[in-house]
């Protein structure tokens, strides 16, 4: 299926593994043109060329720390100088620890606002105006299921990704003028190394187990799944799709809004 976005110019943040990666594939089979980053240069740079061999896209790597606004500034105009304009972004960022309340400390919590909900204000603030500019666009933020169903042990993502949906469906009603969707999408659980670390860590919730027979589907995702999501409404399949918080969780989550 051709979604029809061959030759955009997508970023995709914290790209290198996870998820992050699962998006950076999918829209690089579409011929999309890619500018990765992560924190680390060297898996940046490794992931980019595993992609541009895949593929045959063109692929910018920057190391790029989401939480440092000057940072995410700096990539986005070099993204707009060097691949010549910016078509789709896609917000990520690791994800907070696992802490109940009187763990959590004043610095977590303030790194868990400014990496996920904050790196998703700054990404948006630096590539709308370039969206704008040409018309046509896709804003992507990733997210939780936990922004509709909090989760034990999840405090900080509990509390931060909510807002999160908020931004959303706020930008959504600004910018939908302008030819640019603005969704989010809530993960749910997916075979990937954050979600090894998380049912290991003494905090969380008990593990695999719980997570595979609480979905409606009895397994984990797989993140090419995720990635074939996100890559949909980054297309012009999607052009009416906006202001939506997406659950791809396999039916784990239990709300109905």
């Amino acid at each position: 299926m051709d979604l029809g976005i061959r030759d955009r110019v997508a970023i995709v943040a914290a790209s290198s593994k996870g998820l992050g990666r699962a998006v950076a594939e999918a829209l690089a089979a579409e011929g999309v043109r890619l500018a990765l980053c992560s924190r680390s240069l060297e898996g940046v740079e490794a992931a980019a060329q595993e992609i541009r061999e895949r593929h045959g896209t063109q692929v910018l790597a920057r190391a790029v720390d989401v939480g440092q606004p000057a940072e995410i500034a700096r990539f986005v105009e070099d993204v707009a100088t060097e691949l010549g304009k910016v078509d789709i972004c896609v917000a990520n960022a690791p994800g907070p620890p696992i802490k109940r309340f009187m763990d959590a400390t004043l610095e977590d919590w303030r790194q868990a606002i400014e990496l996920n909900l904050l790196a998703s204000v700054e990404l948006a603030r630096a590539t709308l105006p370039h969206m704008v500019a040409g018309g046509w666009g896709r804003l992507v933020m990733m997210s939780s299921i936990v922004a509709k169903q909090p989760e034990d042990g999840f405090l900080l993502s509990n509390a931060v990704r909510p807002g999160v949906s908020g931004l959303v469906r706020t930008l959504a009603s600004e910018f939908g003028p302008h030819g640019i969707t603005v969704n989010a999408v809530l993960t749910g659980t997916f075979t990937t190394e954050r979600l090894n670390r998380v049912s290991s860590d003494g905090g969380a919730p008990p593990q695999f187990d719980r997570w595979i027979k609480g979905s409606a589907l009895g397994r984990l995702g797989r993140p090419e799944e995720f990635g074939a999501v996100v890559a949909f409404l980054c297309s012009q399949g999607a052009g009416f799709v906006t202001g939506s918080s997406i659950a791809v969780d396999g039916g784990l989550a239990k709300f109905l809004f």
